[in-house]
């Protein structure tokens, strides 16, 4: 059993400690065997650790091992710049992964730096971190609470949860034995490490510290919970190993080739030479193959698209979660604030006796009934709404006075003209506050609370302005009526009043005899552009799940009300959650849309359930509670009023705490992978009609084409203006319509592979031709040639990579101005390559002039023009459709 379950007496029996608390000497032994109250930190990877997992992947090793060629045959430059780009991808891997570090921290930072706790009878204030389980710990408003602990005392006494169970309102406590088990939400007798004192006093003994308390253990799955490679990553990732390889057997059987070839020529004087010709034509394969720049342009193109969210109130804090938003299947999304306005807010009322339905918004054409309703729902009532907008005070009592500044009263109004005389404040014993005032010549006790408890306290009701006997019959229809509105998840209160005839000074006791008014109903409601956002994403087969510390009823009936649930879809609690198997989840995780009152244990569990059925799942959370689950999840959504935790664990904020912004940022998601797959395209279409070539030239026993710093100053400067410039495309017709990628999905599906072995294809034909051509001059003018056939040839083809569906045309020529602006930059820089002094370092003769430029130009464009025209084919347009 739990320390709640067990009455006071026998839980200081098991701790072994009385209400005075402990004597320093017993507390100073607890502390050598509990160890201090703080949480341990984590050993994190040293930074040099972190550079050396940067250079595991396949394509960096091949790229290394090229450097390393180019540099003992002497080309220094080649090497460099290989290097240089190896070193700046380490470098921004590494600072993402220490800017990811820190949820840990912010938990440890959020324990309490002292507390006062009873030693040999007396208060004393001692740190924090010398807690230990036995101390007997006094609380007053404004105290964090610094360890787990069972309550022994309160008054009046308050604490927010919220960072824990994900409940807006502060919690009542009392030191009643709770028999039943019961989620932490509900352990009304128990204080928790981290939470709030709001309001009241109270004492507790420490039942845990550190790693053992609720705090501790939401550290403890912090730490367990895994952090994801996005799907984009996944496909990278294994695209590199098998390139790689693929690379690495190329280069072999062309090395072995051309060895052979030179072995049966038996040219022994100029064996070393051709042998060597031969291992540059494989290096030259492996510098054309790999897209050094690939691993930049995506971050690139990752960047611009955190601009877009930002623009649209989410912040990215790790750039793939661009891209896993677009790929989202599941969205676990918190119920308050998020698809709620966080604002409770009076929505429906009864007066006995009246059967309209709208309050009206004329005061002068109130009842009497509906003056006295408004008159003790802001008179009886604490909170403030400031110049400025701020909200003081209770939420509830916030929605009462807001509703008066709706109807066209202003609540201050009602409170200069009836000034309080007196009052009997709210406490958990009673459920009813009480204020005096003045009305019409006439003192009296105004009083709201709890519908039974007003009930019980009342013996007649105002109708149509008249004061009659409360009768069974009435009721009756109140307690009905109050029904109605809790079926409705909707919280209501109760007002009364009662006259007094003397101006003697009031008690509790005077809070009998009353006159019952009405009832007021609110709810925090749901966010208007909520509904409209449901249904998108369900047209873009996202499937939306609200998990939230709230109770069933509440959020099964925003679940219904927002569209979240359909006919066949159901609501279980935490507990409930806790009693299934892991197939009886699995069998049924695709019909629960609503889970309440959940534990950090249940929200991993279910983030995990549909991870195991292959879904990209976003998790949205605000509460310390949340912390592991954003971790575990594919993508962690804070909200930007949320704790510092939930923000650290987390890979994207919304800065509006608004469900409509999620979606919006699916759809740049979208949008944002669709460009990086154009931006791949472009690249390997290119590198592809670079191989083909070399291909070629090496059957026909041809000089290689290309020079290895010519293939670098292509890939890693000229083809990078283009494919960063798709990377801001507009998004393509009905991105929202169609469902989320297949997890196992790759990078060149959707008719990408196709895109680019045909671009690739007539790219290489264009460069052979002109090579063929060049070569009835000279090698050096053949190189020349094919050099400036590919780079102009890479550069045009941008046009023809914005779509595989539409051509450039069909897409607005000029509507992406930053390809027009890539296009033109990337001619300038050709252009630098034929200047003197430089073109010497490209190996582009003297007599390379405008006449073979005309013929180099000339291919490229008709090669992209070929590219175009069998978009239009039927076959092709039908494939991409």
């Amino acid at each position: 059993m739990e320390f709640y379950q067990h009455p006071i007496d026998q839980v200081l029996q098991d701790l072994n400690t009385c209400p005075q608390g402990l004597s320093a000497s017993e507390a100073q032994q607890r502390l050598q065997t509990h160890g201090y109250n703080e949480l341990n930190e984590a050993e994190k990877d040293p930074i040099w650790k972190l550079i050396l997992e940067t250079f595991k992947d396949p394509m960096v090793i091949v790229l290394m091992i090229a450097a390393i060629v180019q540099l003992a045959l002497g080309e220094v430059m080649e090497a460099i710049i290989i290097f240089a780009v190896l070193i700046l991808n380490a470098i921004v891997s590494v600072v993402q992964t220490k800017k990811a570090e820190g949820a840990l921290d912010a938990l440890r930072q959020m324990s309490a730096p002292s507390a006062k706790v009873l030693r040999d009878g007396i208060t004393n204030t001692v740190a924090a971190r010398e807690l230990v389980p036995g101390d007997v710990v006094v609380l007053e408003a404004g105290d964090f609470v610094s360890a787990d602990g069972r309550l022994l005392e309160t008054g009046s006494l308050r604490v927010d949860e919220g960072m824990l169970t994900g409940e807006s309102e502060a919690v009542e406590k009392h030191t009643d034995v709770i028999p039943e088990d019961a989620p932490l939400g509900d352990r009304k007798n128990m204080v928790y490490s981290g939470a709030l004192v709001v309001y009241g006093r109270g004492a507790f003994v420490v039942t845990a510290t550190a790693e053992k308390t609720e705090l501790g253990k939401i550290a403890g799955l912090l730490a367990s919970a895994e952090a994801k490679q996005t799907p984009l990553q996944r496909k990278l990732a294994d695209f590199s190993k098998k390139l790689g390889w693929v690379i690495l057997v190329l280069c072999i059987l062309i090395f072995g080739v051309e060895a052979m070839r030179v072995w049966m020529g038996g040219d022994t004087q100029n064996m070393t030479n051709a042998l060597l010709k031969a291992f540059m034509f494989a290096v030259a394969v492996a510098v054309a193959a790999i897209p050094e720049a690939l691993s930049s342009i995506v971050t690139i193109v990752l960047a611009v698209g955190t601009n877009k969210m930002a623009r649209r109130h989410a912040i990215i804090r790790k750039l793939p979660a661009v891209e896993t938003l677009g790929s989202t299947s599941v969205i676990c999304t918190d119920k308050t604030g998020t698809l709620t306005q966080n604002k409770m807010t009076v929505v429906d009322y009864y007066l006995p006796g009246k059967t309209a339905d709208e309050f009206p918004d004329d005061p002068s054409k109130w009842s009497v009934a509906e003056q006295r309703l408004m008159q003790v729902a802001v008179l009886s009532n604490d909170a403030q709404i400031n110049e400025d907008g701020a909200e003081v005070g209770d939420p509830t009592e916030v929605a009462l006075i807001a509703f008066s500044n709706k109807k066209n009263q202003p609540y201050r109004q009602i409170r200069e003209e009836f000034a309080r005389e007196a009052e009997l404040p709210f406490d958990s014993d009673r459920k009813l506050m009480s204020t005096v005032h003045t009305i019409e010549g006439q003192r009296m006790l105004l009083t709201k609370g709890g519908p039974d408890v007003v009930f019980s306290r009342c013996n007649r009701v105002l109708v149509d302005g008249e004061e009659q006997p409360l009768t069974p019959e009435v009721l009756q229809t109140l307690q009905d009526q109050n029904e109605d509105f809790s079926d409705r998840a909707l919280r209501v209160l109760a007002f009364a009043y009662k006259p007094l005839e003397t101006t003697s000074s009031i008690s509790f006791e005077d809070e009998n005899d009353l006159v019952l008014v009405g009832l007021k109903a609110m709810i925090d409601p749901p966010r208007e552009a909520v509904y409209a956002s449901i249904e998108e994403a369900k047209k873009a087969g996202i499937r939306t799940v609200m998990i939230t510390g709230d109770h069933k009823t509440t959020a099964r009936a925003i679940g219904r009300e927002i569209g979240l649930m359909d006919e066949n879809d159901i609501a279980i609690t935490g507990q409930e959650l806790d009693r299934l198997s892991e197939e009886e989840l699995d069998r049924d995780l695709e019909n629960i849309a609503v889970y309440a009152r959940v534990s950090p244990e249940n929200k991993i569990r279910i983030v995990r359930a549909w991870q195991r059925k292959g879904k990209i799942t976003a998790m949205t959370g605000d509460g310390v509670n949340d912390a592991p689950a954003l971790k575990q999840a594919d993508i962690g959504v804070a909200m930007g009023s949320g704790t510092d935790v939930a923000k650290d664990a987390s890979a994207m904020i919304l800065t509006d705490d608004n469900f409509v912004s999620i979606i919006s940022a699916v759809a740049v998601g979208r949008t944002v992978f669709d460009n990086i797959k154009k931006s791949i395209a472009y690249l390997f279409a290119g590198n592809l009609g670079a191989i083909i070539a070399i291909l070629f030239a090496l059957a026909l026993d041809w000089v290689n084409p290309f020079t290895p710093i010519q293939l670098l100053f292509i890939n890693l400067l000229n083809d990078s203006l283009p494919a960063i410039a798709l990377g801001v495309e507009k998004a393509e017709p009905n991105v929202m319509q169609r469902k989320p990628r297949d997890i196992n999905e790759g990078i060149f599906a959707g008719g990408t592979l196709r895109s680019v072995i045909m671009r690739g294809i007539l790219i290489g034909v264009a460069v052979i031709i002109s090579q063929y051509l060049g070569l009835q001059q000279s090698e050096e003018m053949s190189i020349a040639m094919a050099f400036t056939t590919l780079i102009l040839a890479r550069t045009l083809q941008t046009f023809a990579a914005r779509s595989n569906t539409q051509t450039a045309f069909g897409a607005g020529l000029f509507q992406n101005k930053y390809v027009v602006g890539a296009v033109l930059l990337c001619f300038g820089l050709y252009g630098l390559t034929v200047l003197p002094g430089i073109r010497e370092i490209f190996s582009i003769p003297q007599d390379f002039g405008f006449s073979q430029w005309k013929i180099a130009a000339g291919l490229a464009a008709g090669a992209v023009t070929l590219m175009e025209v069998w978009k239009l084919m039927p076959w092709v347009s039908k494939r991409n459709s």
